[in-house]
């Protein structure tokens, strides 16, 4: 490849992921065509962006950016970089979902926030909750106080009313 074809390249990749501060590395080596439209065309309705990569582009061009810890995920075999979605939680999430359906795709590391995965670490992200779970967590959290309050107020007088209706009902079936 000449030189000007590699820095098109490399410009290309600094473009396209001049705006990704997260992403994961894929390893895709053995999968079919079709396995490979299928995976692209659900990831792509999820907002998932899947690209194959020169792993000596991308370290030039992830070094340019300023994210040099994530250069030294692309040491050696064919990498895919996954980014988008709503977290890069998703993204492992989807990933890891499409490993278990085809067993050529597996994670191969993770860049989050400057910070370099492992494989291991990788499959970690994708059980971890996403974003909106956890913000549904925080918000049911901070609800539980109010709700439990409410029980405790509404709990005494729900049980008078109970005795006074059997009260009422029992006076009922004397009278009658």
């Amino acid at each position: 490849m000449s030189k000007y074809l590699k820095g098109l390249l490399q410009g290309e990749l600094e473009r396209r992921f001049a705006e990704v501060s997260d992403f994961v590395v894929v390893d895709y080596k053995g999968i079919t065509g079709n396995e490979n439209n299928e995976m692209r065309g659900v990831l792509k309705e999820k907002g998932i962006a899947l690209s194959v990569v020169k792993n000596s582009a991308m370290r030039r061009a992830l070094a340019t950016l300023g994210h040099e810890a994530g250069a030294s995920l692309f040491l050696s075999g064919p990498c895919a970089v996954a980014y988008g979605g709503d977290s890069v939680v998703d993204v492992a999430r989807e990933i890891a979902d499409w490993a278990k359906k085809v067993p050529a795709v597996s994670l191969k590391a993770a860049y989050v926030d400057g910070e370099t995965l492992d494989a291991a670490g990788a499959q970690a992200l994708a059980k971890m909750p996403s974003r909106s779970e956890l913000q549904g967590q925080v918000v049911q959290l901070a609800m539980s106080p109010g709700a439990r309050l409410a029980g405790a107020v509404t709990g005494p007088g729900a049980r008078l009313a109970g005795c006074l209706k059997s009260l009422i009902e029992t006076l009922e079936k004397e009278a009658a």
